[in-house]
């Protein structure tokens, strides 16, 4: 039985710039396991032939001119496209690099690349990974580290939970301590935490930071 020939990857290009948006269609159709829908120059037309033909690959100008590629990820959910996004741009911040991929771009390759990184971005992209030039990489995982940081200093242990909750019922050190069978100089160290984690210098600002932001936890 003849194996059948996999099927090409259905590419959409997205790009203001006639000149460029022309070579990478040239790139990509060199290339005998993709296949180029009709380029586009602006979101508006990226749509019209989205909805006369199934895209599996976005390549996205970031900077459309007028308007922003992110108009496109926007809309893209909404219009039922779940094919891969790949950004291609002449430069994006580090904290755009990083909502970019929040926003579900599957990588971000830099206009001024060798050409053949193209069509190994795309493919890299297809089997699962996330393509990104070392500069954002390192951005954007020291932005996912400061993130998870933040959120471990915001959980609370159960025995600052414990304390909380005597806060907000308005009992004292001595009272919290007696609740808990701990040492009131315990209980004192523990709001001295809460107070840290919190950035808040009073009971009383504890206890509004607790109602606005840890009622969940409580």
């Amino acid at each position: 039985m003849t194996p059948q020939p996999a099927a090409k990857v259905r590419i959409l290009l997205i790009d203001d710039h006639a000149l460029f948006r022309e070579g990478l269609a040239r790139l990509l159709a060199a290339e005998p396991d993709f296949e180029l829908l009709v380029p586009c120059a602006n979101v508006d037309e990226a749509f019209r032939v989205l909805d006369t033909a199934q895209a599996d690959f976005v390549l996205l100008d970031y900077d459309l001119g007028p308007e922003r590629g992110s108009r496109f990820l926007v809309q893209a959910r909404e219009h039922g496209f779940d094919g891969k996004i790949l950004i291609v741009t002449a430069g994006v911040s580090d904290s755009e690099a990083a909502e970019l991929l929040r926003q579900g771009v599957s990588g971000i390759l830099m206009k001024h690349s060798p050409p053949e990184l193209l069509a190994k971005a795309i493919r890299k992209v297809m089997e699962g990974e996330v393509w990104l030039d070392q500069r954002h990489l390192k951005a954007v995982l020291s932005e996912q580290h400061l993130a998870e940081e933040s959120d471990r200093t915001r959980r609370l242990s159960e025995r600052e939970r414990d304390v909380l909750r005597g806060v907000l019922r308005g009992l004292a050190n001595k009272e919290i301590a007696a609740r808990l069978e701990v040492s009131e100089s315990s209980v004192k160290a523990t709001l001295q935490q809460l107070f840290l984690k919190t950035g808040v210098r009073t009971r009383s600002q504890l206890v509004r930071v607790a109602l606005e932001q840890y009622r969940d936890y409580l």
